[in-house]
């Protein structure tokens, strides 16, 4: 099977639409969206819409901590995402907030665990920023892939039999085999909102027949979805960080 692993769309509706068209193309089998379908950009209920069409047909899904901001619930943010996370409350029907608010902190299929933030107290989203919170991740579960999203930029950590940690950031478009041996912490970047320096979406596709995981990079309307967020009366920031990948 060929899973698309996407994170962080945060309403971003050209990067999402890009992604999959990418993902069909190369011809996967299911989605799983790691959380943020929500926040920062200007199209909600468009983008919850395509994922609530997508679940219907089989995909898994995964609550962020702006999935949560936005369905009323206690999660903080700051000024900017907290200005985005209030006028997409304002926007959304209550089904749509019903959705958000009715998504599980983490899915187990087979031998992976999905989640937004980490298998380490997820409940709190702490951020996997290198190898001491990769490890926290590791040891909170015996799970042999761990699938996550939040930080924005990509990265892929394992832990060997020894209990020794590494992490690397990944090449784009080379499939990268999963040694059965070792744990991992696979780390996905943003479809909606890259922060690596690279502006393009990203996502990725993870072969399970093959035991291979290739990060993706796919180009989309940037320009288009800054114009909408600018139009909505969103801050600027939120706009003016998507052609920097920042």
């Amino acid at each position: 099977m060929r899973i698309t692993l996407l994170a962080d769309i945060h309403a971003n509706l050209e990067a999402l639409e890009a992604c999959l068209a990418d993902a069909a193309r190369r011809g996967v089998d299911r989605h799983v969206f790691l959380g943020d379908i929500v926040g920062y950009g200007a199209d909600p209920q468009a983008c919850l819409d395509i994922v609530r069409s997508a679940v219907a047909q089989g995909a898994l899904v995964v609550r962020g901590n702006h999935d949560e901001a936005v369905a009323g619930t206690r999660f903080r943010l700051n000024e900017a995402a907290g200005a985005a996370a209030d006028w997409t409350r304002a926007l959304l029907a209550d089904d749509l907030k019903a959705f958000l608010a009715d998504l599980p902190l983490s899915v187990v299929e087979d031998d992976r665990l999905y989640v937004h933030a980490s298998a380490f107290r997820p409940m709190y989203y702490p951020y996997i920023h290198g190898t001491r919170e990769a490890a926290d991740s590791l040891m909170a579960t015996e799970h042999r892939l761990t699938v996550c999203g939040h930080v924005h930029r990509p990265a892929l950590y394992h832990i060997s039999t020894t209990g020794k940690i590494l992490g690397f950031t990944p090449m784009t478009g080379t499939p990268i085999p999963l040694v059965a041996r070792r744990r991992w912490l696979a780390v996905m970047g943003a479809v909606g909102q890259p922060r690596d320096g690279d502006p393009t979406a990203a996502y990725g596709i993870l072969d399970t027949a093959k035991n291979e995981l290739t990060y993706v990079r796919v180009a989309y309307d940037i320009e288009t979805a800054a114009a909408k967020i600018r139009a909505a009366g969103l801050p600027d920031v939120l706009w003016k960080r998507l052609a920097l990948g920042q």
